[in-house]
């Protein structure tokens, strides 16, 4: 199955989120029988604008029944597809806010008649109950069969709030109350895509950031659902002074020498069956520390990178390797196996990251990696071990399910063998016919004694959480663990 670029992830953050699908079958369905439930929708109506000029489509994101109904219920079924150009041009947008209002002004009018008689409330309520029926029907039908909120990108009560924003806007007076999607840093962004690729309204936050490192789309619906993803967690919400003030604060270190170079893709080393070795040869020379990470381009359009630990890298032939596993229906290594061939020209950035450069004042480590996370210990074996005279004691603990799933085994034995230094500790989770250890690399843990050792961690993310809680009950002191997720 062919990997899609939306991704199908958890929108729903609070309770309001979680339950606000109710009022639907209060308004739109209810309300059939008891048209005076329509009246809900007056109290409604009058707090669009408000939140609309305060804080943009704030409302569509964390209050509006619609999209809870879509992101909790409809997501789970959805194609979810690119939302299609109609749905998003201006031309269908304000075709789309002049009926609702003639048809809803007409309504309006035609029941003023009744103003003072029985049936006055009744037929004023049916008005907004048949109106929240049709949008919850039609939302629906777009919802299931291309995106949960191909709706809110055209939806009239969306327009009115986008344009009563811009009016807060030019009038300076939604400036503290209006919270938008916030990066810490550019220079710091994977420019992985993970954010436009959850974002319920597809928008691309990390290709719209403005000079303030703010996204300034009025699109943006402000549900934080791309904050809650993103690999780097630099995204945040926030107004405009504290987007100055964050990015004032936040450390660079690792990420100052971050370069745009082209390489070449060298050789290819087939490791195992899903899993591949990519030697780039540089046009020109980065300064790597062991324990960084390069971003390989993957596509232009969007422009999407992937994060990659450097397993290792030749200074005078300017060659980087890195290891990558194919994941399941993984949309970047679907790329990078299906058409990444030796002789390409490839962007390259970095490097980046200090997560695992080891302290230099460090001479006791423990490096834990899980299945392809072992690739950032070649370097940092090879760096404690060669290059280091300060280094007593160097522990690694490798975790596989299956004996087959080693990588760079015979790296490690041969540093074993000739270096008293360095412990070479391999686990296996699920093979029987496995002859050494056989458990995880927290059963590792739990026997051995930590002080004065400083501890780095990568792998798979239920790797790194479990062994993250084992120190963290072994009273291993947080600063002393530093770790990133493969």
């Amino acid at each position: 199955m062919e990997a899609k670029f939306f991704i199908k992830t958890n929108r729903i953050f609070t309770p309001l989120r979680n339950w606000s699908w109710v009022f639907i079958l209060l308004v739109a369905f209810a309300g059939l029988w008891y048209p005076k439930l329509g009246l809900l929708m007056i109290p409604v109506m009058i707090a669009l604008p408000i939140f609309g000029f305060k804080k943009g489509k704030f409302w569509c994101g964390n209050i509006c029944p619609h999209g809870s109904l879509f992101d909790r219920f409809i997501l789970q079924v959805s194609a979810n597809k690119r939302i299609p150009s109609w749905a998003i041009s201006k031309i269908t947008i304000g075709l789309a806010l002049f009926w609702f209002m003639y048809m809803l002004g007409n309504r309006l009018v035609k029941v003023s008649e009744l103003w003072g008689s029985t049936p006055f409330l009744d037929k004023l309520g049916f008005i907004f109950v048949m109106n929240y029926l049709v949008v919850t029907i039609v939302g629906t039908i777009l919802a299931v069969f291309i995106s949960p909120r191909t709706w809110c990108r055209f939806c009239p009560m969306g327009s009115v709030q986008i344009l009563l924003y811009k009016l807060g806007t030019l009038l300076g007076m939604n400036k503290a109350s209006d919270e938008k999607v916030t990066i810490a840093s550019t220079e710091a962004c994977h420019k992985c895509a993970k954010c436009s690729r959850v974002c319920p309204v597809q928008l691309t936050p990390y290709l719209e950031v403005s000079e303030n490192n703010q996204l300034n789309n009025a699109a943006c619906i402000r549900c934080g659902t791309c904050v809650v993803n993103c690999p780097a967690k630099i995204l945040s919400l926030n107004s405009e002074e504290e987007a100055i003030n964050i990015s004032k604060t936040i450390s660079l270190d690792g990420y100052r020498n971050r370069k745009e170079i082209l390489a070449t893709i060298s050789d290819i080393n087939y490791l195992d069956n899903n899993v591949r070795e990519y030697i780039f040869e540089l046009r020109a020379k980065l300064d790597f520390k062991p324990g960084q990470f390069i971003l390989v381009k993957i596509q232009d359009n969007p422009e999407m990178y992937r994060a990659y630990s450097v397993s290792d890298y030749d200074e005078n032939s300017k060659k980087v390797r890195i290891t990558i596993k194919q994941a399941p229906n993984g949309y970047g290594t679907g790329i990078i196996f299906n058409s990444f061939k030796k002789g390409d020209s490839v962007q390259i950035s970095g490097p980046m990251g200090n997560e695992l450069v080891v302290d230099k004042d460090a001479d006791k480590v423990v490096f834990v990696a899980g299945g392809i996370g072992i690739t950032p210990f070649v370097p940092l074996v090879r760096e404690m071990i060669e290059k280091r005279s300060n280094i007593k004691d160097v522990k690694l603990i490798y975790g596989v399910n299956k004996e087959d799933e080693f990588l760079y085994d015979e790296f490690f034995k041969e540093i074993e063998n000739k270096n008293d230094n360095f412990e070479y500790i391999k686990v296996v989770a699920m093979d029987e016919q496995w002859q050494g250890r056989k458990g995880f690399v927290t059963d590792v843990l739990k026997e051995m004694q930590f002080e004065d050792y400083k501890i780095y961690l990568c792998g798979p993310l239920p790797m790194t959480n479990a062994t993250l809680t084992v120190l963290s009950q072994l009273g291993v002191n947080n600063q002393d663990i530093n770790y990133e997720s493969a």
